[in-house]
This record gives C-alpha cells, structure tokens and sequence, in this order.
C-alpha cells in the first residue's frame, strides 16, 4: 500500500493555552470542516483530548454518502502535541500529528498527516483525482477558519 504525506503549517497569533484549548476540544472539529463533509461527532461528553480516547464521527466524504470514523487519540503531550489515528473509517491508514509550538507573537500550529487507501493502482488514480484534493481543499478551508476565528493567519 502507497502511504501519502500532506504537511501543513499555520501561525496564529494567540496564547499557546488559548490555541491549545481549542484543537484538544474535539468539539471544535465541526468549524473547522466544510459543510459539504457532513461532519458530525458523535461521541458525547468528549471535552478534552486524552491518550486512548475514542471518538465516534460521522462523515459524507464521497457523493453525500454517510460513513462513520473512529478515532483514537493515540499520544497527547500537553500544549505541544497530539495524534489521531483512524480505527474504522474510509482509509486504510489514517495517522494525523498535531504539533504546536509556542513562537514570537503567537503559536506555529504544524499538521502531519500520513495516509493510505490501498487498492493499488486505481487507489492511485482515485488519490491524485479525488482523495488528495479533497484533503488539501479540507486544510485550505481550515487555514481559513483558523484566521477567521483566531484574527490573522
């Protein structure tokens, strides 16, 4: 299987706490989704990211069509990072690294994102046709959220 990398990397001019307090609420991952995903937690009385905490989504990432994602927070190391691994989902390999580092004037929020989706060669075609441009218009759209909530980017 292809494993894929996007990086990411975003400053944002707020407190490390103030930064940090919003990316470890999974809560917060809704805003930070284009409507067209149908994102949805469903896990209740999630406030706090902590390591081996599962997370139940729903997502219509394909034609509108609803497919569930569970997650694991594998790692968290407070205010500087944590990582999310898809456990039943649409890819074969999700890990995502959320790094944050406390800057001049603000943070440096860094994404590390590793992926697969197996199928050989046409999960190939379907990644540079489908796959990797959803993903990169998903952190575009990020990027600017992010700006729009925090001030800036």
């Amino acid at each position: 299987m292809k494993i894929y990398r996007i990086k990411r990397e975003q400053f944002v001019a707020v407190s490390l706490g103030r930064c940090w307090g919003f990316f470890s609420d999974p809560n917060n991952l809704g805003e930070l989704m284009p409507e067209g995903l149908g994102f949805e937690v469903l896990s209740e009385g999630v406030e706090r990211v902590y390591g081996g905490q599962m997370i139940d989504y729903l997502v219509r990432p394909v034609f509108g069509l609803k497919m569930r994602w569970l997650t694991e927070i594998s790692h968290v190391e407070e205010r500087v990072r944590f990582v999310d691994e898809q456990r039943v989902g649409p890819y074969r390999l999700w890990h995502h690294e959320h790094h944050f580092e406390a800057v001049e004037g603000g943070v440096m929020m860094t994404d590390l994102i590793h992926y697969g989706i197996g199928w050989g060669v046409l999960g190939r075609v379907v990644n540079h046709f489908m796959v990797r441009r959803q993903l990169e218009e998903v952190f575009d759209y990020r990027r600017e959220k992010v700006a729009e909530i925090f001030g800036g980017g």
